[in-house]
């Protein structure tokens, strides 16, 4: 397997990882009763219009209504905080093992492309004679 298309890959997805475990970001719903009128994420949800018939009061009346309206939020923070690891913090045991774990798994996949030939500093031995014939071994 070619390492780098391998690191690309992994580095890929620590990106998103990353990004992910950061973000930050807001959901706003809004209900008219009981009955859901809006979702919206990032900004604010749209109102169904009752909020505005209310807001224009009769100047002879002085009761005020309760609005039936209602407006929910739901925030979901990420992580604000990133921890800077070194690997010159871990003991030394544990950059042992680390760096054998590396070693043994990126060598567990590779490929062996060499062919070794043992023999090619030595020639067959001479027949001399066809030991098939003085044997008496024939092949039917």
């Amino acid at each position: 397997m070619n390492y780098k298309k391998l690191h690309k890959g992994i580095a890929v997805v620590m990106v998103f990882v990353v990004l992910f475990s950061t973000l930050s970001f807001t959901i706003s719903k809004h209900y008219c009763g009981d009955k859901l009128v809006d979702t919206a994420i990032f900004h604010e949800a749209k109102t169904c219009g009752m909020n505005k018939l209310q807001a224009s009061t009769n100047s002879e009346c002085s009761i005020t209504k309760k609005s039936c309206c209602s407006d929910e939020h739901l925030v979901i923070k990420g992580q604000e905080e990133m921890k800077l690891s070194s690997f010159d913090k871990l003991s030394f045991e544990h950059q042992l093992f680390f760096t054998t774990f590396c070693y043994t798994y990126f060598n567990l996949f590779q490929e062996n492309d060499l062919k070794e030939n043992n023999f090619k500093d030595y020639a067959p031995p001479l027949i001399v004679k066809d030991i098939h014939i003085l044997d008496e071994v024939y092949l039917i």
